[in-house]
């Protein structure tokens, strides 16, 4: 999620965790991490999210945030650990880089790595700490100050790796929200005025109208690799395409030619950033 004010994630997050175990089968972990500008207060458990006490008590005391990125996993390659389970968080040039992969990469593990070390054993954190090593090398001691630009990057790097094998991502710089459709990626963006919506995954709607922090001017852009909500119109990714969001609004999709017949058809282009 990524928005252009601070708000709760609780709706999204009670139906991405019900499909940790319960109505889904990434019941091998779940995590989240909200940005407080450019540090990521991050939550991890190697546990099914349905029933994980940590992930309902974060779901009954709402943390306000503008970025989020949460994930539920499915193991493909590395055990059910605290190691193994998304997202990985780094720090580049003074500020958390927050990554969540679904999707396998057989062979990532076979580049060599310079700088950044996993901890874990899976092809999701190997990908992500090439992808650091990369931006290092493309950009060197100064962070881009250009999201779609970076974004550009990323989708190039994007292709290159996920060539192996399947890379859906979410990459956060406390700026910006990058989305890359590896196979299935869905996206809805959300403005005033605000209606309501319904779960896919339980009984349960919402008023956005009566979410904190929503008001006239809110602009707010959620991904899922499946859509959260059965009542509104999710526009669904081609795989290979990467989006890039900034304040709650789509600022650049690649490649270009991608563009049309996308968000962007119903988005308003956000400024540069």
């Amino acid at each position: 999620m990524v928005s252009n004010v601070p708000t709760d994630i609780v709706f999204s997050f009670t139906g991405l965790a019900l499909r940790g175990g319960q109505t889904g089968p990434h019941a091998d972990g779940w995590g989240v991490s909200l940005y407080d500008g450019l540090f990521a207060r991050t939550f991890l458990e190697p546990h099914p999210a349905f029933s994980s006490p940590l992930a309902r008590f974060i779901r009954e005391n709402p943390i306000h945030t503008a970025l989020s990125i949460a994930h539920v996993r499915k193991m493909t390659r590395g055990g059910a650990a605290l190691k193994n389970t998304h997202p990985f968080m780094r720090v580049l040039h003074r500020r958390h880089i927050v990554f969540a992969h679904n999707g396998t990469l057989p062979n990532v593990r076979d580049r060599k790595l310079h700088l950044e070390t996993p901890i874990g054993d899976t092809d999701s954190e190997h990908a992500f700490c090439v992808l650091l090593e990369e931006l290092r090398a493309a950009y060197g001691a100064q962070y881009p100050s250009d999201g779609r630009a970076l974004g550009k990057t990323l989708y190039e790097l994007g292709n290159e790796l996920g060539s192996d094998g399947v890379f859906n991502f979410l990459l956060a710089d406390g700026e910006h929200l990058f989305a890359r459709c590896g196979d299935h990626l869905s996206c809805i963006l959300r403005h005033a005025p605000f209606g309501e919506a319904t779960l896919v995954d339980a009984d349960l709607k919402v008023n956005f109208n009566d979410v904190h922090g929503l008001g006239p001017d809110a602009r707010m852009a959620v991904v899922a690799t499946e859509p959260l909500t059965r009542d509104e119109l999710w526009s669904k990714a081609t795989p290979g395409t990467l989006w890039v969001f900034r304040a709650g609004e789509l600022v650049a999709t690649y490649p270009e030619a991608a563009a049309r017949g996308s968000i962007a058809d119903i988005a308003e282009p956000g400024p540069p950033g």
